[in-house]
């Protein structure tokens, strides 16, 4: 999104304090791009970020069940088997309160090769009208306690009259860590405090006396540690190419459906999310799009929207929710990571796999963008022979302005920086290079090849 200030907060008032104390200066202004004196190129920084992922029969064996089955198949699962009990939940975003069979799978303990401040789970999964499923994560501090169980999100793929409202869960502190909507972050990162391994839990549930289960292929985790910086290294661009997906306008929805997020002005997550599920040929059925009115353009922009929104954060930039979205659809998988630089892009580009990153910045920063955003979704689909960013950008007037040219030294320092200066030159926390990556669930020796290269398993 482009116009409002972002929910999300990462940094605390603390951290924000401190680096003022610090007396951190501003990030020099851009320079000209990187050309035939470039930087030498950089290997990607190693040990700022750690990934996991249960996919296989294996994995889904390992963990312990409570009411749950491991299911074998081209794309095991684990499912509802002989629910462990009944459970009431009132859903506060309709005041329903509703009667649940439920079902747990817990995975292992997984200890992070990186010591980390943060942690973002996501997942893949079918959930059939009258189910839904809620992930939740403790982790062990560098001092031997362990945090309680948290709610990283509740989840549905629908949002029928029997249907739950996906939502985040605010307000769960232990007073050393802390849910921002999508991410645990430990509340004091100079102090010194880690996680340092962690352990997910899914709750299945379904409408008592009914066969229906959730089936959940992948439940996956990022851990990172990126150190506060205003500026990141530069690297030297690679090979140029530019895959060519489908470009879409967030603007061209303003005004359409305020219930979700104001409508198109804030639907830069939900717009990127869709370009790049029809870049893999997949896209809603007519049956699906039957809802949006049909004077609307692209309504699938719209059905992104609707089917991302987290009722509580209020809005539809929930990084797992958009991740899982895109999972709905046949044979795709998912992830939130972090990548640790523009050399990790262009690996996957290189394999045929686009990136939808998320960045902020002041408008002098990014030169061509035209405005400046708190919090923004952009999706790279390639890079120029001088390695300048090629960006579908869904903040542009119409679906024919999508495609941008960005400069690479000023997009890695607003997407890979985790501190910046707003307009009114104050302290604001950046994403450390949060991006989503969807890829066939089967994908290509290559496809796989790069995924691993970024530390993302297929």
């Amino acid at each position: 999104m482009t116009s409002s200030t972002p929910r999300r907060t990462v940094l605390t008032a603390a951290a924000l304090a401190a680096a003022a104390a610090a007396g951190a200066s501003a990030p020099a202004s851009a320079g000209a791009r990187p050309r035939a004196q470039a930087p030498e190129r950089h290997a990607p920084e190693p040990g700022l970020v750690d990934n996991s992922a249960w996919t296989t029969y294996t994995d889904w064996r390992s963990g312990e069940a409570a009411g749950v089955r491991a299911v074998a198949g081209l794309r095991p699962a684990v499912v509802i088997d002989a629910p462990a009990g009944r459970t009431d939940y009132r859903d506060p975003h309709t005041g329903r309160t509703a009667t649940w069979e439920y079902a747990t799978w817990t995975s292992p303990v997984h200890a992070s090769t990186v010591p980390a401040t943060e942690l973002i789970a996501s997942w893949n999964a079918d959930t059939p009208a009258g189910t839904w499923l809620q992930v939740e994560v403790t982790a062990a501090y560098s001092d031997g306690a362990w945090t309680p169980w948290y709610v990283l999100g509740r989840w549905a793929s629908h949002d029928g009259d029997g249907d739950i409202r996906r939502t985040s869960v605010d307000d769960q502190t232990d007073g050393r860590s802390t849910v921002w909507t999508d991410t645990l972050a430990v509340d004091d990162a100079a102090s010194g405090l880690r996680l340092l391994a962690y352990r997910l839990r899914l709750t299945l549930y379904r409408r008592p006396g009914t066969a229906l289960t959730p089936a959940v292929w992948r439940l996956s985790a990022m851990a990172s540690d990126i150190p506060d910086r205003f500026t990141v290294p530069a690297t030297a661009p690679g090979a140029a190419r530019e895959l060519v997906v489908p470009r879409y306008s967030q603007n061209t929805h303003i005004g359409q459906y305020p219930e979700y997020d104001n409508g198109g002005e804030a639907w830069c997550s939900p717009t990127s999310s869709q370009m790049i599920v029809e870049y893999w040929g997949r896209r809603p059925t007519p049956e699906q799009l039957s809802w949006v009115n049909p004077d609307y353009a692209d309504p699938q922009v719209c059905h992104a929207a609707r089917f991302t929104y987290d009722h509580q954060y209020a809005g539809c930039g929930n990084w797992p929710f958009n991740a899982a979205y895109a999972a709905t659809y046949a044979d795709m998988a998912a992830v939130v990571t972090r990548l640790r630089s523009l050399t990790d892009v262009e690996t996957l580009i290189a394999a045929g796999i686009p990136v939808i990153t998320s960045q902020s910045f002041r408008k002098e920063e990014l030169t061509g963008a035209g405005y400046g955003t708190a919090g923004h979704l952009m999706t790279v689909v390639g890079f120029t022979p001088d390695g300048d960013v090629v960006a579908n950008d869904p903040a542009s007037p119409s679906n024919e302005a999508v495609r941008r040219v960005y400069r690479r030294r000023e997009w890695e320092n607003i997407w890979l920086r985790t501190k910046r200066y707003d307009a009114n030159g104050k302290v604001r926390s950046g994403t450390g290079g949060v991006c989503y990556l969807y890829f066939p669930a089967r994908p290509t020796p290559a496809q796989r090849k790069a995924l691993e290269a970024v530390g993302v398993r297929a």
